[in-house]
Parts: structure tokens; C-alpha cells; sequence
């Protein structure tokens, strides 16, 4: 499957051996008992985003060492569906710590919904599993300081699954920024755009409610924020944001509650026909009846309360200047990245999901200041978000131990990237800027921690 079409269709702490031994729940002080036995491994948010890249390819990939022993969903009706799709024979739960109680997992998966997590996730460390958890890892400064705690108080780990790390293009562009191509990295321009299909997806679910993802600066940019913080190899220091909602929401004539029955179908341009999404209907419409949830909803609603267009300036601790933006409704999807350094620059302009251009590769241009500009052409054509997919969950179930790109991402990363956010909705909020040191007990590095 092309990466264009992966998004369409399917909706790193430690590193090294350390890593390896923590996530499996092993100590690297002790011995392994049972090298053979299947890892125990249980799935809470039995979503399209648990089972389609927690669920099935975890299965498909790693049914020799891993067998999940139980699932959990707040609906009864789509646990029990994501049981048949998985074709898994364990226990379906809808109490969380019964779950934990009974079955004991030595690994949590964490797929629920954002404003959750922190609950799931402490509750899985508390019960002695190691927990991956889906971006972002929380929501507000107050969780992540619960989840550090947790992580402190059990000395369990905690793992956040930000795949586009593992992507072969970003990984040319941490490996070019390493090496010195540049010279010293000094600013970053970053500018992302979700198309009118992606982008206005999140204004139909429940991302649309500041409660539950606490606004796309932390359940979307989170993802950038993180690559920016593993590509300048350093910490945010201190934000400032602006942001509003002028496109969706109560900006628009006329709503309904969603989809399927409105009136107003023939003249949205965003209507959206889940019937037309099997996967959808079984997990979300069969089951509406037993907790209310409309995944074709209204983008129009006058409910939400999300920003629809972002901008932050961000200052790292190694004093690099960062400028960053977010728009939600664009007619094409991708990134405009750009690094600025003393002896030259580096750029590339990344296109996702656009028919008229499907090339098999991405390009990076490398300028210096005096001299010839080269253009590096990177393969695109792996599944799963160029390949990153695979090799995330290739280094969390079945590691030999090497990590040479500090790929994997643990408690203080899935932190750092979350409170660049929460840092620039705080500054929207209150019209200053913010410094990061003062939101957690964490304390931004001019090098990020090993």
C-alpha cells in the first residue's frame, strides 16, 4: 500500500538493550526465565487506531512472541467487534482494573481517547505492566506530572509510539543534521497542512472537544512538535502561540447533529457517507446504541471548542528559533520543513495524499551558503507512513537491542512534545508566553537526555 493511501484508509525513556528489557518487562539485572513464552499483552481503546495498527499488524507480525489477553472498550458492543476483527480468542473487558486485576498483562497498549490516557496509563504502571501508549501521551501539565510519578513511584516504563521517527525520509534528515551538513542549526521553519478531507475529520469526533484531545497542539502537532524535538537534539524552552477557529464549528449557516440523516447533505461540501466504510459501521454505527457516539458528526457543531488554525514560536534551550504553524482545512496535505544553519540550508516540502503526484520518493534539498545545492531523493513506497509503522513496532516486540537514530521515545519525550503544546494553548489562552520549566517538574536540556 502507497503511504498516501495508508492515510486514507486506516484512519521513543531508554534506549538500546535497557529499553528492550524494560518494555518486555524483564530487568537487565535478572535473568530470563522463560525466553520462549509469548509476551502478554492487553488493548485498551478498541478503536480504528488500536486495532489497525496495534491489533492486527501486531498479530500478523509478532504471532509468535506476543499473545493479547485481553481487550477493553468503554462500549461493549465495539470490544466485542474488535475481538471478531482481531480473530482473537481472550477475554473482552469494559472495566479497565478488572481487566488489570484478572489477566495481569506484562504490557498495556494504550489506544483510548487522549483526555484518558493518563488514567490508563498509570493504572497499567500501578498493576505492574510496562505501557505504550499512542501520541500524545496526555493533555495538561497536571496529567503528564501524574504520569512522571507513576512512572517514578512503580519503575515501570512508559513508551510513546511516535512513528514518524522511523520513517526513512526523517531519519535522512536527522542523519544529515547530525553529520553537520549545515553547520550549527540556528532556526527552523515548519509548516504543516491537513487537506479538507483529514483535516476536517477531527472536527467530527471527539477530538473536537478540548476535554478529550485537548485541542490538535496536542493531539496532532504533538507528532511534530516530538520530530522537532529528536531533529535539533534538544528541549523547548519557552512558547508562545496564537490560534482560532474561523472555518468550522459555528462558522457556517447551517448543522445538524451528523451525516447520515441532515437535511443539508446536497449543499456540504464536508458531508461525509460512513456507510460507505464497512470497517466504520461495524466498530462505530453498530454500536452507537450503547454509548452515543456519532462518528460522522457535524463539522459544523457549535460545541467545538478546538482552534482550526495554529501558530507557535518556540525557543530551544540550545537556542535555536523555531516557527511553527498548523492549518486544518488546505486543499492538499504534507509539510514544509525547513533548517537554517551556519554554513548552509535544509529543506524539504513532503505531499501526502495527492493523486496528481504520486512519485515513489521524497526529496530533501541541501543548500550551503557558497556553493551547489544537492538534492537527495529518499523512497517513499513502504506502508504504514513511509515504513515507520513497521519499524516502530518491529523495535518494541522484537528489538535487538540497537537504537543508532534515538528513535525510541519514553515518558520525558512523550512529555516534551505534549507540553510544547499545552505551553502554546496556554499562551492563546492567556496572551503570554510560557516558559516549559514551569509546567512540570521536568527541566528543559540544551541536549536532550540519553
Amino acid at each position: 500500500m502507497h503511504r498516501r493511501n495508508f492515510l486514507q484508509q486506516s484512519g521513543s525513556l531508554l534506549a538500546g538493550t535497557l529499553l528492550t528489557d524494560s518494555i518486555l518487562g524483564q530487568s537487565s539485572a535478572s535473568p530470563i526465565l522463560n525466553p520462549l513464552a509469548k509476551k502478554r499483552v492487553a488493548l485498551v481503546g478498541t478503536g480504528v487506531r488500536g486495532l489497525g495498527m496495534w491489533g492486527k499488524p501486531v498479530i500478523r507480525e509478532f504471532n509468535d512472541s506476543v499473545e493479547f489477553v485481553g481487550l477493553c472498550d468503554i462500549n461493549p458492543g465495539r470490544v466485542q467487534t474488535g475481538k471478531e476483527m482481531l480473530g482473537v480468542n481472550c477475554p473482552t473487558y469494559t472495566d479497565l482494573d478488572k481487566m488489570l486485576k484478572e489477566i495481569k498483562p506484562e504490557i498495556l497498549l494504550v489506544m483510548s481517547v487522549d483526555g484518558f490516557h493518563h488514567e490508563h496509563i498509570i493504572k497499567g504502571l500501578e498493576a505492574g505492566a510496562n505501557v505504550v501508549t499512542e501520541k500524545p501521551m496526555t493533555i495538561d501539565e497536571k496529567k503528564v506530572q501524574a504520569i512522571l510519578d507513576a512512572e517514578n513511584r512503580t519503575g515501570k516504563k512508559v513508551r510513546v509510539t511516535f512513528n514518524y521517527r522511523y520513517s526513512p525520509h526523517r531519519q535522512k534528515l536527522y542523519e544529515l543534521l547530525r553529520n553537520g551538513s549545515i553547520g550549527k542549526i540556528t532556526s527552523t521553519d515548519f509548516h504543516w497542512y491537513l487537506d479538507t478531507s483529514h483535516g476536517a475529520d477531527y472536527f467530527r469526533r471527539w477530538h473536537r472537544l478540548r476535554k478529550n484531545a485537548g485541542t490538535l497542539l496536542v493531539h496532532k502537532a504533538s507528532h511534530h512538535f516530538d520530530l522537532l524535538n529528536w531533529w535539533l537534539d534538544s528541549e523547548p524552552e519557552e512558547v508562545f502561540g496564537f490560534g482560532s477557529l474561523e472555518h468550522y464549528g459555528k462558522n457556517n449557516s447551517f448543522r445538524h447533529t451528523h451525516c447520515r440523516p441532515c437535511p443539508h447533505k446536497d449543499k456540504c461540501a464536508f458531508y461525509y457517507d460512513i456507510t460507505k466504510n464497512k470497517e466504520q459501521m461495524a466498530l462505530y454505527v453498530a454500536n452507537e446504541k450503547h454509548d452515543g457516539y456519532l462518528r460522522d458528526g457535524c463539522v459544523w457543531k457549535e460545541d467545538i471548542d478546538i482552534f482550526d488554525k495554529m501558530a507557535v514560536q518556540i525557543k530551544y534551550a540550545n537556542n535555536i528559533q523555531v516557527s511553527y504553524s498548523l492549518t486544518t482545512y488546505s486543499p492538499y496535505e504534507g509539510y514544509r520543513i525547513a533548517f537554517n544553519g551556519t554554513k548552509g540550508r535544509l529543506e524539504t516540502w513532503i505531499k501526502e495524499r495527492q493523486p496528481w503526484d504520486e512519485e515513489d520518493f521524497d526529496e530533501i534539498h541541501l543548500t550551503s551558503n557558497f556553493g551547489k545545492r544537492e538534492i537527495i531523493k529518499v523512497p517513499n513506497n513502504e506502508a504504514g507512513h513511509g515504513g515507520g509503522d513497521t519499524r516502530l513496532r518491529k523495535q518494541i516486540f522484537d528489538s535487538d537491542g540497537q537504537d543508532p537514530y534515538r528513535q525510541a521515545a519514553g515518558s520525558r519525550d512523550g512529555a516534551m512534545a505534549v507540553l510544547i503544546g499545552i505551553a502554546a494553548r496556554n499562551s492563546i489562552d492567556t496572551g503570554k508566553p510560557v516558559k516549559i520549566a514551569d509546567l512540570t517538574s521536568l527541566k528543559p536540556q540544551a541536549q536532550r537526555p540519553a
